[in-house]
């Protein structure tokens, strides 16, 4: 579907947009300066503590409780494998970013799906999911370690504030804060994430990393550093305007026949269900959106991953009926 966007030239309503001109201009001048070797970038790790006291009140050591790594998905990818042995089982609800499914299953995962249309849990589906095998999960559980995924943190609405899991009593020290650049920053090409956990946790996780990856790319660990001087001007500016996209694709989509339920409360992205009438599913809702409309959207059931034997699939029809689109 992406060949096929780039051959019509569509609109892209599935990823992000350009990234500010201030932050290009940094990774530039890191690149005329010849910042371009393998590289740990010290002041990243000094700055990220710097926010994180701010945000959240915690008290982290820049010097041994954060590993950067090449975005996000690599530091979820590193705490994944740093932290489990074989058989180990982490629980992960569905549905969720799809990359983290890749992770989870050389792990033994466990998948625990969300009730839609407002994709909530019924609280008798996650202890029902713990057995003695369990050894994470992907938000949080009492006795067991949580992995926490945070790029949205600074993009919420309707006034409302991200609050990190490591900030409740008990909770740090068995919290691995996984978080990037690219998402308040629109340059996912970048590359520049990090984890943030207990030293002899962040100490593993860097141990994984130097051996997968060997450091972020050091132009746009420079830049990283004016990204994460940013004042709390730009934050705001950049919800306002988030919000007020959000509010303009619901009333559009709605507009037009989509369903929807459930109104994001941080990220760019809507999971909107195809109208009634719609006799497609997602995938071909999405070619037939890019062939005749110019549009591209992403289709809904790459982020369900729950394995149903073939009796209870056709009781999933549900996971088919979803688009997702980007209003950033």
């Amino acid at each position: 579907l992406s060949q096929l966007a780039q051959r019509c030239n569509a609109i892209n309503l599935a990823e992000g947009f350009p990234a500010p001109p201030h932050l290009k201009n940094a990774a530039v001048s890191a690149i005329i300066s010849d910042s371009s070797q393998y590289r740990h970038l010290q002041g990243v790790c000094d700055l990220l503590a710097k926010i994180v006291k701010q945000m959240h009140g915690l008290d982290i050591d820049p010097l041994k409780d954060v590993a950067i790594c090449c975005g996000q998905s690599e530091a979820f990818a590193a705490a994944i494998f740093a932290t489990l042995d074989p058989g180990d089982e982490v629980i992960l609800f569905d549905p969720s970013y799809e990359t983290y499914e890749g992770c989870v299953v050389m792990t033994g995962g466990i998948h625990v799906p969300l009730d839609p249309p407002q994709w909530t849990l019924d609280s008798s589906k996650l202890p029902r999911s713990f057995t003695e095998k369990t050894k994470a999960i992907v938000l949080n559980s009492r006795n067991f370690l949580a992995i926490t995924d945070e790029v949205y943190e600074h993009i919420t609405y309707d006034n409302l504030k991200h609050i990190s899991l490591a900030s409740f009593p008990g909770m740090q020290e068995r919290t691995i804060i996984t978080s990037s650049l690219p998402k308040s920053f629109s340059v996912t090409g970048w590359r520049v994430g990090w984890a943030i956990a207990p030293a002899f946790l962040a100490s593993a996780i860097r141990n994984i990393d130097g051996r997968v990856t060997d450091y972020a790319p050091a132009p746009f660990q420079e830049a990283a550093l004016t990204a994460l001087r940013s004042p709390p001007e730009y934050f705001e500016s950049l919800r306002r305007d988030y919000q007020s996209k959000r509010d303009y694709i619901i009333k559009l989509l709605g507009g037009v026949g989509f369903k929807i339920e459930f109104i994001p409360q941080d990220s760019f992205f809507l999971f909107a269900e195809l109208p009634d009438n719609c006799p497609l599913s997602d995938v071909e809702f999405v070619k037939k959106l890019i062939l005749e409309a110019g549009v591209v959207a992403v289709p809904g059931q790459g982020f369900f991953h729950t394995n149903l034997s073939s009796n209870e699939v056709s009781n999933l029809n549900y996971q088919k009926r979803y688009v997702r689109f980007a209003f950033c």
